[in-house]
């Protein structure tokens, strides 16, 4: 079994009904759910919007390799709605990411793994804070706490009352 860190986001539509649906289908194609944080809300990064973010981490089981596992996500997104048409980042219904997969390093023109922005993220380091705080990075040999430590994003990242 390979265990996977995954960044759940959204901010268009029902923003907890996206988190739910995404979770059930990451569930039912690509691993068994090991782990959930909070539901965070948090400000678009790099973007304007209007609409806060939902954004939460978990942790899955997968039998699947890292690029099957990325292929499996993208049809996740699509299914749901997700149009990555245009540059830069936009509104979504759903953004999922990988942000670890065991203790591999991949650096290929389709998949990047750890995810090359964790460090910058604030609204991704809280959540995943919350679940694996002494994660190790492969890459600096920083635990994720200590990486949230020296995050110099000042956005805002609230724990939210929702409970999926």
């Amino acid at each position: 079994m390979n265990k996977a860190f995954l960044s759940i986001g959204t901010n268009l539509g029902q923003r907890e009904e996206n988190l739910k649906r995404a979770i059930k289908k990451i569930e039912a194609e690509a691993g068994f759910l090991q782990a959930l944080s909070s539901v965070y809300e948090t400000e678009p990064w790099k973007m304007e919007s209007n609409d806060m973010f939902l954004n939460m981490a978990i942790e899955i089981e997968t039998t699947l390799n890292p690029h099957i596992l990325l292929k499996t996500l993208l049809d996740i997104e699509t299914k749901m709605g997700r149009n990555r048409k245009g540059a830069g980042y936009s509104s979504r219904i759903i953004d999922i990411d990988i942000l670890f997969f065991n203790n591999l390093i991949i650096n290929d023109k389709d998949l990047v793994i750890p995810h090359p922005f964790i460090e910058r993220r604030r609204f991704v380091l809280e959540p995943l804070v919350e679940i694996a705080p002494e994660l190790i990075h492969p890459c600096s040999g920083k635990s994720v706490e200590l990486l949230l430590e020296e995050c110099a994003d000042s956005g805002v990242v609230r724990k939210t009352e929702t409970i999926l």
